[in-house]
């Protein structure tokens, strides 16, 4: 029996050592740190709003009044303004906030989608974060859906069909802002 046991120590002594010199202490660290956070972070990611956006239309949520924004734009609570050009959501300009801040009442996400528009204006194509605003239900105002240069849900970070206010403490999605963060 002895001898089976020692056949077994070497064997998988063998074998270890030559994990070892193939991968070393760093490769080991890394893919189990992958396997512990993905298998807490996946049931934490956001969930698709889609569905939403067929009974907002049925409501009839597709106009807004015409307000001047920050950047004295008489079209901001219009679909077709240049900045919503990948947005999905409820428009804030019609919502009690502004292109660039949440209504009161609610928060900016935490995270968000990255569009990248042009601006009719200058020619220049512009960077704009897609901030959901959180903390109250939703606007029921002014509902967007551009897909400009969208990518699937996989892509998050250009995904506009997420509910981004997951990452905040109340989960309530209520409008979307535009903010400009860079030229492209």
């Amino acid at each position: 029996m002895n001898w089976l046991l020692s056949l077994i120590d070497r064997v998988t002594e063998r074998r270890v050592r030559q994990a070892a010199h193939v991968h070393g202490r760093r490769s080991f660290v890394t893919r189990l740190g992958t396997a512990l956070v993905g298998g807490a972070i996946l049931p934490m990611l956001p969930f698709d709003r889609s569905g939403q956006f067929g009974s907002a239309m049925a409501a009839g949520a597709s106009g807004g009044s015409k307000t001047k924004t920050p950047d004295n734009s008489p079209d901001a609570t219009q679909c077709e303004y240049w900045r919503y050009c990948a947005i999905d959501g409820f428009l804030c300009t019609c919502c009690g906030g502004t292109l660039t801040q949440c209504p009161p009442g609610t928060e900016a996400s935490k995270v968000s989608w990255v569009g990248t528009c042009l601006n009719p204006q200058d020619g220049r194509h512009y960077l704009i974060s897609y901030n959901d605003c959180c903390g109250k239900g939703s606007c029921g105002e002014c509902l967007c859906n551009n897909n400009e240069r969208e990518r699937p849900g996989y892509r998050l970070g250009v995904h506009n069909d997420i509910n981004w206010c997951m990452a905040n403490t109340s989960s309530m999605f209520h409008c979307t802002t535009a903010l400009i963060v860079g030229v492209a």
